[in-house]
């Protein structure tokens, strides 16, 4: 069936990014190593993506060095990207210096756009703080010669009146390109065109879409937004990624295919890239991304689990699911302490979690849960 008449033409060839070795750093339990960066990165490029986001840089000693340098090595800086965390003026500059030494050249700055987001990331649900925050993440980052994308961290959640002026600040500081992220899945595919139509129509923009998949809807969205101007479309391998995963890339390129009669990709490399992403999360065969996963509402975040109603569009308890905790190198004194309340089990937090950390690191950072976290810490007591 010829692609006019079926799904027609869209405005333009969407161009692609995958978030695989990225979003994985936020998704409980799963850590990719080099050489598995290597080979995705790699395969990501022969299918005809044109950008792998890898790792995440908030400052010095950056945890996510490693791939970020195999990834590099791999396919080149200038097929990569790698997100920056932005707090404040003085953490963006540590940043910055840690993405120089990676020899990063394409950043995405990760900026909570939502006033829920903002209050409880940055202190302040303070719009005229934003703009300040984000114009003086840009041009520092445009000055040191980077290619900069911005983000809109719950952007989907964000009214027309906060985000139409936050990206309109953004692209007049200087930056390449932005981001929406549908941080929490929330939009239909009719209401993600209309509001990528008012991005769009701001002067000189350069558009982007980030979707979850909680409701199932991350494709669609993305070709929604795609029909609606938007020149990116941000993917994942089998969907990987936090809060029932991301669009998955497979999914997206057949539609692409199927739909709108898109030849540009080589498909022939998606089941092995699904194969190597999957064996190298250690996520197996059986993965699904969704609201009934195992992963769905998995985390290893204080914060998520703290405030799952600043993450969840519904509660896993409507889908017969549950929230939990997963985690194998992260670990921080408020996870532990949330994995220990209501236990019974007391102990020193400020001991313990190195303690556990330096086991994590000497049994090769096995999986931990609530549960493993509480019986290890029985066996602190009795050390």
């Amino acid at each position: 069936m010829a692609g006019e008449e079926h799904g027609g033409s869209l405005p333009r060839p969407p161009r692609l990014s995958d978030a695989t070795l990225r979003d994985s750093a936020h998704m409980a339990g799963v850590e990719f190593g080099p050489k598995d960066a290597a080979v995705i990165a790699d395969l990501l490029v022969k299918t005809g993506i044109e950008l792998v986001e890898v790792g995440m840089v908030s400052g010095p000693g950056s945890k996510d060095a490693d791939l970020v340098l195999a990834t590099h090595e791999a396919v080149g800086p200038e097929r990569s990207m790698t997100l920056v965390v932005v707090r404040d003026r003085r953490q963006v500059a540590q940043a910055l210096d840690e993405a120089e030494r990676l020899g990063v050249r394409h950043i995405m700055y990760s900026i909570p756009t939502s006033e829920q987001h903002a209050q409880l990331k940055l202190g302040s649900s303070s719009a005229k703080f934003l703009h300040t925050l984000a114009r003086s993440a840009i041009s520092q980052a445009k000055e040191r010669g980077f290619h900069v994308t911005f983000s809109g961290e719950d952007g989907a959640r964000t009214p027309e009146e906060r985000l139409v002026p936050y990206v309109t600040a953004g692209f007049e500081a200087g930056a390449d390109r932005f981001r929406l992220a549908e941080t929490v899945a929330y939009l239909s595919p009719w209401q993600m065109e209309a509001v990528i139509g008012n991005l769009t129509a701001i002067d000189g923009s350069e558009i982007e879409i980030h979707s979850h998949n909680m409701l199932g809807m991350a494709v669609a969205n993305s070709l929604a937004a795609v029909r609606a101007g938007a020149q990116w479309i941000s993917a994942t391998v089998g969907g990987i990624g936090e809060r029932g995963g991301n669009a998955p890339l497979a999914e997206l390129l057949t539609s692409l295919r199927v739909i709108h009669d898109d030849t540009r990709f080589d498909l022939s490399h998606l089941t092995e890239l699904s194969r190597v992403a999957l064996r190298g999360a250690g996520l197996g065969d059986a993965f699904q991304s969704g609201p009934t996963t195992p992963h769905a509402f998995a985390y290893e975040l204080p914060g998520q689990l703290t405030h799952p109603e600043a993450y969840e569009t519904l509660p896993a308890e409507l889908v017969g699911n549950a929230r939990g905790l997963r985690v194998r190198t992260r670990l921080t004194t408020a996870l532990v302490a949330w994995a220990l309340a209501d236990s019974g089990v007391s102990v020193d937090l400020d001991a313990f979690t190195p303690w556990l950390t330096e086991r994590q690191e000497r049994d090769g950072s096995p999986l931990l849960d609530r549960d493993t976290i509480r019986k290890a810490a029985v066996d602190f007591q009795a050390a």
